[in-house]
C-alpha cells in the first residue's frame, strides 16, 4: 500500500468492483422480473434485430394462417352448392326419362324442370361468402380470389375454380331474369348455353316444350361435366391449402423457438447470476468499507 492520502487509490478499486457487481445484480434481478433476456436493444443489438424480424414474420404468417383458413371455408361453402346444383341436374335428368314414358304428362314435367332451372340460376346467382359471389361475377368474367399464404406479399394462392384453367367455366354476370318467368338465361356462359337461350347452343331450358325434352340432355351434360369439372378444382384447392396450413404450423412453432431463444430469459442462469453478483456486492461493500480507513495508518507517522 503507498502512503497518499489525498487520493485512496485502493477504496477507488474497490467501489468500481462494488458499482461493476450492482450493475449485474440489477441486469439479473430486471430479467427475472420481465423474463427477456433481452430489455433494450443494448443488451444485445443484432439478438435483437434478428429477434424482431423473426418476430414479425411469425404475426404475418399468423395472418396467413388466417387467410388459408377463410379460404378453406370460402372454398366449403361453393362447393356445397355446386353439389347442391349437381343433384338439381339429376333432378332434370330424371324428368327427362320420365318424359320418355308415352303416358307422363309431358306439360307437367316441362314446368318441373323450368322450376329447377330457375333453382339452378338462382343457387348460382346468390352464392357468397361474405357478401362475395362464389359462382358468378360482373362483366362476365370468371370469379377469382387470391389469398397470401405466407409471410412475404408474393406468397399468394390464387383460387379460380369456376374458370377453364380452375378446371371448370362456370364464369357469369348478374344480369339474371327474376323467378317466375321460366327464363334463366344470363346467369353464366355455360348455363346460357346449357340453360339458357343462346342461339346456336342447342335446346335451352328456356326453349324447352313437350316435344323437344329430349333434345335438352346434350347440354345439361355439358354443364354438368363444368359443375364436376370445379368440384374437382375445389378438391385439389383445398388440398393444397392444407398443406399450406400444415407448412404454416411449423414454420410459426420454429419461428417462435428462435424469438424464445434470443429474448426469452433462462430464469435458473439469472437467479445463480443474482445470487452470486448480491454476495459479491456484499464482500465488495465490506472491503470498500475497510480500504477507507486504510489511510488512518498514515497517521502513526505523524505521531
Amino acid at each position: 500500500m503507498g502512503f497518499q492520502i489525498n487520493t485512496n487509490i485502493g477504496a477507488l478499486k474497490a467501489y468500481n468492483a462494488l458499482s461493476s457487481l450492482n450493475a449485474k445484480t440489477q441486469k439479473a434481478q430486471l430479467r427475472l422480473a420481465t423474463q427477456k433476456r433481452i430489455n433494450s436493444v443494448a443488451d444485445d443489438t443484432s439478438g435483437f434485430n434478428v429477434g424482431k424480424s423473426l418476430d414479425q414474420k411469425v404475426k404475418l404468417m399468423q395472418s396467413a394462417q388466417g387467410n388459408v383458413g377463410s379460404a378453406k371455408d370460402m372454398l366449403a361453402t361453393a362447393e356445397s352448392q355446386l353439389i347442391s346444383i349437381k343433384d338439381m341436374l339429376t333432378q332434370i335428368k330424371s324428368k327427362v326419362a320420365d318424359a320418355s314414358n308415352p303416358a307422363a304428362d309431358k306439360a307437367s314435367i316441362v314446368n318441373d324442370i323450368k322450376a329447377i332451372g330457375e333453382e339452378i340460376a338462382s343457387a348460382m346467382e346468390t352464392t357468397k361468402f361474405n357478401d362475395t359471389s362464389l359462382l358468378v361475377s360482373a362483366g362476365g368474367s370468371a370469379p377469382s380470389f387470391s389469398f397470401q399464404t405466407g409471410a412475404a406479399s408474393t406468397d399468394t394462392l390464387t383460387v379460380n375454380y369456376a374458370t377453364s384453367t380452375g378446371g371448370g367455366d362456370l364464369a357469369g354476370t348478374t344480369s339474371m331474369t327474376t323467378a317466375g318467368s321460366n327464363v334463366v338465361a344470363g346467369v353464366s356462359d355455360i348455363v346460357n348455353n346449357a340453360l339458357g337461350t343462346d342461339a346456336g347452343a342447342g335446346i335451352g331450358i328456356a326453349e324447352l316444350t313437350t316435344s323437344n325434352i329430349s333434345d335438352l340432355l346434350t347440354n345439361i351434360d355439358l354443364f354438368e361435366t363444368e359443375v364436376d369439372d370445379s368440384l374437382g378444382a375445389i378438391g385439389n384447392f383445398v388440398q393444397r391449402l392444407d398443406a399450406k396450413d400444415d407448412f404454416l404450423t411449423s414454420a410459426i412453432a420454429n419461428s417462435q423457438a428462435s424469438v424464445s431463444r434470443l429474448f426469452d430469459a433462462d430464469m435458473a442462469t439469472e437467479q445463480l447470476n443474482a445470487t452470486k453478483s448480491s454476495i459479491g456486492g456484499q464482500a465488495a461493500t465490506a472491503m470498500l468499507a475497510q480500504l477507507n480507513f486504510a489511510p488512518q495508518a498514515v497517521l502513526q507517522l505523524l505521531g
